[in-house]
């Protein structure tokens, strides 16, 4: 027993050959020993426990290999053992649990771990009875895990009740000598049976979740509600408000203190039903900001945003796959990661989902209602958490404080990106609808006049960076032909309209434009309903010269004659409404201009190629009435492509470019 008392520690070490252990004993002056340590050096990977019974002296637990070390400390009572120590690491023994036959689902881990649940049956020990999760790391790298997973937990616990509420709680490991060979076993917290991902996977798990969370009136106020129930879509974006602000919440205590979680997946977050927050795992991968202590470096400061960036992104996907349900596919997940490993903008999302999602999915496109509610602002959330550049991804505590997550009882400040984001998808939810009365036509017309008045890249340089790419053509401000009860030569349904643009040279401010009708010549007099037929496509192709302008806004005297063409009546409607209290703070401008900057089109001449994939059966169709039925149909713009004068708008997913008689044309860039 004096012994016992006297030295408890062991060591472990896993190697092949080219071993050499030493141990070195440290004796107080009075001759008993107060630790043991054992030195074990190998070329490759080394592991070694260290532990001490002084209640003063410190104990690190270390793991060396592959150039990395780590040292986690620990302290125990004066004969510890069986968990009852004072520190926030126990050391237990496999004695001191009942081990369960039966593990859940959720808590399943790597190839390299074990996992049981197991009760804990020490009546002195202060997790008497409550049940508890084994984790048993069999490999050395997930031996360190484990021992990282305890270091964290000495740097986290100092703020207790941040880290019981966001993390799953670490209580200490088993530690057991064997035959050559050390064992090492991690014992955390039990929070439920299902990981968030498994929760997600349920065909009823939004009632269940929501009886998981308890949801009253009380609890949803902390996402500035105060409703319960309501369509299933009104529940989804509460349940997503409140999982993605504690989720952001647990990253931010994380990042607070220097760690990165690194592994953030729907698999490794548990809802805990007892205290109904979020976990965020174990964190046996947790890395630190900062290599040898926070300074002011440069290379330090980008390893901190590095590592924050990544985080960030790892919240997109799970909210991603949290709102859109289709994405848990894993086919459908890979196309969605592979668009944003190629480089695109993550704001052109919603053009690129719409093509790969179907709009008879089992959710019922639930996903795309939550994302476009409150102007699109989900869009703008996951846009941020998944940006390009690491630089331009969004913080926690910014996210926290996104128009997304904050419900309408909270009073929100919109910043402007937001409020041009908002003003731009209304104006594409608007042209989805394909009802283009009077009311809709003015709706549309103020909204882009908003966008021309706040774009926030007049200069030239800015357009010739956002310029080149494919846009669609979604709507246009002049004369709206389409199919009429008139009776054309050719019936010639019109497909989808795009612009290319191309940068001729970095060095001068040419550029190309290919205007890319598709449409389909219908066989018979009358409109079959099969509106199949002989694709056909044409093309405009013209060389432009980007110069800096202005766009002047002519102030008409009034008379009194009835005969108006509609511009002046927009212009007019327009500044009464930016007189009123709702914009007047938000747009720059104390009065309607008289001219604002634009980027100045100069068109060279134009070409025009026409393809039909097959050859016309019908007599009274030719290539020049089919000609002439798409320039009926069609903007004039597009098939003239010198008619275009101007662009009054760009951003890096809408484009706005006037013609010669004021039409405005609005894009949005295409993905295909």
């Amino acid at each position: 027993m004096a012994a016992t008392a006297a030295i408890y520690g062991v060591g472990f070490c896993s190697f092949s050959d080219n071993l050499s252990t030493k141990k070195l004993i440290k004796r107080r002056g009075n001759g008993s020993i107060i630790g043991v340590r054992s030195i074990c050096s190998r070329r490759e990977v080394g592991t070694v426990v260290r532990c001490s019974s002084s209640s003063k002296a410190t104990a690190p637990l270390e793991s060396e290999g592959d150039g990395r070390r780590c040292v986690i400390e620990e302290e125990e009572e004066e004969g510890g053992g069986g968990g009852g120590g004072g520190g926030d690491v126990m050391r237990f023994k496999m004695s001191d649990f009942k081990v369960l036959d039966r593990v859940s689902i959720g808590l399943g881990g790597r190839a390299d771990e074990v996992v049981f649940e197991a009760i804990v049956k020490d009546s002195n020990s202060p997790l008497h009875n409550i049940k508890v999760v084994l984790r048993k790391l069999v490999s050395t790298q997930a031996k360190r895990r484990g021992m990282r997973a305890i270091e964290v937990l000495k740097k986290l616990v100092r703020r207790k009740l941040m880290y019981h509420s966001y993390s799953m709680q670490v209580y200490g490991y088993i530690s057991s000598p064997t035959s050559g060979r050390g064992s090492f076993t991690l014992v955390h917290g039990y929070h439920g049976s299902f990981s968030l991902r498994h929760w997600l996977q349920q065909s009823d798990w939004l009632p269940t979740l929501e009886a998981t969370l308890a949801l009253d009136e009380e609890s949803v106020r902390r996402v500035g509600d105060d409703t319960v129930g309501g369509p299933a879509v009104s529940r989804q974006l509460r349940i997503t408000r409140i999982l993605m602000r504690d989720l952001l919440i647990g990253v931010n205590y994380l990042h607070s203190h220097g760690l990165a979680h690194t592994e953030l997946r729907l698999e490794n977050v548990h809802i805990s039903p007892v205290d109904r927050h979020i976990k965020v795992g174990i964190l046996g991968n947790a890395a630190d900001f900062y290599e040898d202590g926070p300074n002011s470096s440069t290379l330090d400061m980008d390893r901190r945003q590095m590592m924050i960036a990544f985080d960030m992104r790892c919240v997109g996907f799970m909210m991603a796959k949290m709102v859109l349900r289709e994405l848990m596919d894993p086919l459908n997940f890979l196309k969605f990661k592979s668009f944003l490993m190629k480089g695109n903008d993550p704001s052109c999302l919603r053009e690129f989902l719409l093509q790969i999602l179907s709009r008879n999915s089992p959710s019922g496109n639930v996903g795309l209602q939550i994302l476009d509610r409150n102007w699109g602002a989900g869009w703008n959330l996951l846009s941020l958490l998944l940006a390009t550049k690491p630089s331009k991804r969004i913080s926690c505590l910014d996210a926290l404080r996104h128009p997304f997550l904050c419900g309408p009882r909270w009073r929100v400040a919109p910043s402007m990106d937001i409020i041009r984001w908002g003003l731009g998808s209304t104006a594409v939810r608007i042209t989805e609808e394909y009802i283009y009365k009077q009311p809709q036509r003015n709706r549309l017309s103020y909204f882009i006049e908003l966008m021309e008045m706040l774009n926030a890249h007049s200069r030239p340089k800015n357009w010739l960076e956002l310029l080149p790419g494919k846009w669609r053509l979604l709507y246009c401000t002049g004369r709206q032909i389409g199919l009429t009860l008139r009776q054309p030569s050719a019936r010639v349904l019109i497909g989808d309209v795009y612009l290319t643009i191309n940068r001729a040279s970095k060095l001068n401010t040419s550029i190309s434009f290919t205007s890319d009708i598709g449409f389909t010549v219908m066989n018979g007099r009358d409109w079959p309903h099969d509106k199949s037929g002989v694709t056909g496509k044409l093309e405009v192709n013209s060389l432009f010269r980007l110069t800096s302008g202005r766009r002047l806004y002519l102030k008409e005297e009034k008379t009194s004659e009835k005969l108006s063409f509609g511009q002046p009546n927009n212009q007019d409607s327009l500044a009464q409404k930016l007189s009123a209290k709702k914009w007047r703070k938000l747009v720059p401008y104390k009065e309607f201009p008289s001219s604002l900057p634009v980027a100045k089109l100069v068109a060279a001449d134009i070409e025009v190629t026409m393809s039909l994939g097959d050859n016309l059966n019908q007599n009274d169709v030719t290539p020049s009435s089919i000609v002439q039925e798409i320039r009926v149909q069609v903007p004039p713009e597009m098939f003239d492509l010198s008619r275009l004068v101007c662009g009054t708008y760009v951003d890096s997913r809408l484009l706005v470019l006037r013609g010669v008689n004021g039409s405005a044309l609005l894009f949005t860039r295409s993905m295909c």
